[in-house]
């Protein structure tokens, strides 16, 4: 299918399984907010606020190994070398145990230190720290159950995959509701629910790889180091770890501003706008993945003008799928907010940052898929080098200057002008790739 059917059919019939899977991981997060906001308060919302980001870290190791292996696993189902797929999941689980140790250490050494350095300072210093400890319990959960799933779509089942992600989302939900409301354990009922969650994603992978389900010949227990597939996860993968890191280091930046020229209530607010373009963003996250196999699978047979054709129809389709959510919440912000912030009622102020903060979310898929294509045909320096700009080169000093001397509307407006440039740029070096494609299918037909 993925390699002779019409593409725009290819899209709907895979994308709407990622989509789901991710919507449902979103949801994961706000629900994470809509609890803590409603049950515990508003205080407590902003400390998770500001350690949430910390959090990301773990997905982010998942999404290195996940992306990686994925992209790995894509082009050698193109080229049909079951050699190499056979020997994917051992290097996984290799991957997934010694990064989830090295990084549990570090952090829980580093937790008070890391928190503060989101901008924590007395309540939020407490329950941000108190937070993200206990999501560094959880990390190898995090990790691999982000990673196998992955793997299950870059085979392009994508359905298998959103099971997953949906039962891990009922089991969070009654968690944090069990947690938090019954038991009254406050934001820890949070960060437990959600290590419960994830434990349930490794639980699915392993039982999925366990029964043979998968479409290539793995060993879901066995441990294995082999350099050149390490080598080739980490060039493939690094790309999405430095996406993670990066907007760590956007989320330290913006909120140390918010910290200092801001109130509690800014940093809550923040928090929540994030998490809801978090969700926004999730049918372009779904369609990342459902775009994945089919660009590495393509790419391994060689078809580069289907690699082309496939990028500009799944970049299409995900703003076409979120252009009318986008509308609802660009009308009536207040609905989602008011789910998070109870018997608040919002200033034009508020509404205009979140409107601003919201406004590229038509464009951005060229950003996000551009971040998918790049690890899937095997050159993942693009990716990262749009990934490290982004961040260090223009985040960085526009929150560290704006915000000062104009105030924290610069959070918000600083954020689009930089997309608006980072958006530009990526199209140009789109084109310039498409064009080495199509040249290097011209000279495969001549020779």
């Amino acid at each position: 299918m993925i390699l002779s059917e019409n593409l725009w059919k290819v899209m709907l019939k895979i994308s709407w399984p990622a989509v789901l899977a991710m919507v449902l991981y979103g949801l994961n997060t706000v629900f994470d907010a809509i609890f803590v906001g409603q049950f515990v308060g508003e205080d407590a919302l902003a400390g998770v606020s500001i350690a949430y980001p910390l959090s990301q870290v773990t997905l982010g190791f998942g999404s290195l190994i996940g992306v990686g292996a994925g992209s790995a696993l894509s082009i050698a189902l193109g080229s049909d070398d079951k050699n190499y797929q056979k020997k994917i999941l051992g290097n996984v689980n290799y991957l997934s145990i010694v990064i989830s140790v090295l990084y549990i250490i570090f952090a829980m050494l580093l937790s008070t230190p890391l928190v503060r350095v989101m901008g924590g300072t007395g309540d939020t210093l407490t329950i941000g720290r108190t937070y993200f400890q206990i999501t560094v319990i959880g990390s190898l959960f995090w990790v691999y159950g982000l990673a196998g799933n992955m793997i299950v779509r870059a085979e392009g089942k994508m359905k298998s995959a959103a099971v997953m992600m949906g039962v891990g989302l009922v089991v969070n939900i009654i968690a944090n509701y069990i947690l938090i409301v019954i038991l009254d354990m406050g934001v820890a009922g949070a960060a437990w629910g959600t290590n419960l969650g994830m434990l349930v994603y490794t639980i699915a992978g392993l039982v999925y790889f366990a029964k043979g389900k998968a479409s290539f010949e793995g060993h879901p227990f066995k441990i294995r180091r082999d350099k050149h597939i390490i080598k080739d996860i980490f060039n493939m993968g690094i790309p999405s770890l430095i996406m993670t890191v990066m907007s760590l280091v956007q989320a330290v930046v913006v909120f140390n501003a918010l910290s200092r020229y801001g109130t509690t209530y800014d940093l809550a607010l923040y928090g929540a706008i994030y998490r809801i373009f978090t969700l926004l963003m999730t049918p372009i996250f779904g369609l990342m993945r459902a775009l994945q196999p089919v660009i590495g699978i393509n790419y391994g047979a060689k078809q580069n003008m289907r690699v082309i054709k496939s990028f500009k129809i799944f970049a299409v389709g995900s703003t076409l799928m979120m252009l009318p959510f986008w509308l609802i919440i660009m009308i009536i912000p207040q609905a989602p907010l008011g789910l998070m912030f109870p018997n608040r009622i919002f200033d034009t102020t508020s509404l205009n940052y979140f409107r601003t903060f919201m406004i590229l979310l038509p464009i951005l898929p060229i950003i996000f898929m551009a971040m998918t294509f790049y690890p899937a045909i095997n050159r993942g320096k693009p990716a990262a080098v749009i990934g490290i700009v982004r961040q260090l080169i223009f985040y960085v000093p526009v929150m560290l200057i704006l915000p000062r001397f104009y105030g924290i509307g610069w959070v918000y407006y600083g954020s689009v002008l930089i997309d608006v440039i980072i958006t530009l740029w990526a199209c140009m070096l789109l084109a310039k790739d498409f064009r080495v494609l199509r040249k290097d299918m011209r000279l495969a037909y001549e020779t």
